[in-house]
């Protein structure tokens, strides 16, 4: 089969490799008929996780058809279309009870692509995957549903309900890349008052505006209190979500938010960033991050199925799988390509033997 695999020093190739295979009973094989590129991945050739070795597959986002399935896998079966989540769940251990799925100590939490192979391929093997993957309603397509995978549970669940957002309330979602407008599209079924989008980026605040934001500032040389200024709350804001992962973000949302108020962290941070004490702690602000749990998966599909959530419009940019090296290129230059996300799909294959042999 073939797959995209890290190199070294940023290097990645579309290249033949090893057929995926059963390894656990708990294990199922996907043919992978949609994927995408996260920042993670960005961040991954950047060498920002260094956890990431030589000759792994890339990837963590998919929707595929069961191929193969272990001897104790039985919520799916052979045929069977599937969301895989970012986060693999061993589904026993005392934070998964919790639903921390991110926080798995049982072999779980934030492996595919990343400790061990991942999803840009044309077959991977999910482990744990009667709690780790979630049937695909028949009616929805891979389009609508590929991006319930990682951004839109991240968004809602690092952003929106980890900052604690109530209806009526203001926030500020810094940075407008595809995590700040999960942020904003799912931050709408909480109704804030207002939702001000900020980036130094005109064409990413333009497109803010069809998923949510209420307003738009462009901060490029601008400080929080001409942000404020010109927003017209000068106290600050409810929540200020941080969705780049730059040290100057960071220090930009705890300048932003109110006495009282709340910082959700959810961008991958390469860096230190300051925090500055002197001016938080007298001031009662609460601040939050971590990895997406994906609980509310299940929540969102329901939200999709209703016709309430479009997660399709994330979509800027659409490549054949067997062009991940061109959407990589697509993804890492938002500048020229103005890429939101990518949706990367293959072309239905012959049913593979074991498939074929499962009826």
């Amino acid at each position: 089969m073939k797959a995209l695999v890290y190199e070294h020093d940023g290097q990645h190739t579309w290249k033949d490799v090893p057929d995926a295979r059963i390894q656990e009973p708990t294990d199922i094989v996907v043919q992978v008929t949609a994927t995408t590129i996260c920042g993670s991945d960005l961040h991954i050739l950047k060498g920002d996780v260094p956890e990431v070795t030589d000759g792994t597959i890339l990837g963590h986002e998919a929707i595929g058809i069961v191929t193969e399935g272990g001897s104790s896998v039985r919520r799916v079966k052979p045929g069977d279309r599937v969301l895989v989540s970012c986060i693999t769940s061993c589904g026993s251990c005392e934070q998964c009870r919790r639903q921390k799925y991110g926080l798995c100590t049982g072999g779980g939490g934030w492996i595919l692509g990343h400790t061990i192979d991942g999803v840009q391929a044309e077959y991977a093997r999910v482990p744990f995957a009667d709690t780790s993957v979630y049937p695909v309603p028949e009616h929805l397509s891979d389009e609508q549903v590929l991006f319930l995978t990682d951004v839109l549970p991240t968004a809602f669940e690092v952003g929106v309900l980890a900052g604690r957002l109530a209806p009526g309330e203001t926030m500020a979602v810094i940075g407008a890349g595809p995590i700040g407008i999960g942020v904003m599209m799912t931050a709408k079924l909480l109704s804030p008052s207002r939702i001000i989008a900020l980036d130094m980026s005109d064409a990413r605040l333009e497109r803010s505006l069809t998923f949510g934001a209420t307003d738009t500032v462009n901060n490029a040389g601008l400080t929080a209190v001409e942000i404020l200024e010109r927003i017209g709350l000068p106290d600050g804001v409810d929540l200020a979500v941080e969705a780049v992962g730059t040290p100057a973000t960071f220090e930009l949302a705890a300048d932003l938010v109110a006495a009282g108020g709340r910082i959700a962290n959810i961008g991958v941070h390469g860096k230190p960033a300051t925090l500055h004490m002197e001016r938080l702690w007298t001031r009662d602000i609460t601040i939050t991050m971590g990895l997406v749990d994906t609980h509310t998966i299940p929540q969102l599909l329901r939200l999709v199925q209703s016709g309430q959530l479009h997660p399709e419009l994330l979509a800027s940019h659409e490549f054949a799988l067997a062009d991940t090296t061109e959407a990589y290129e697509a993804f890492g230059n938002v500048a020229a390509s103005n890429a939101m996300k990518v949706f990367m799909q293959a072309v239905p294959a012959a049913v593979p033997p074991a498939m074929a042999g499962a009826n």
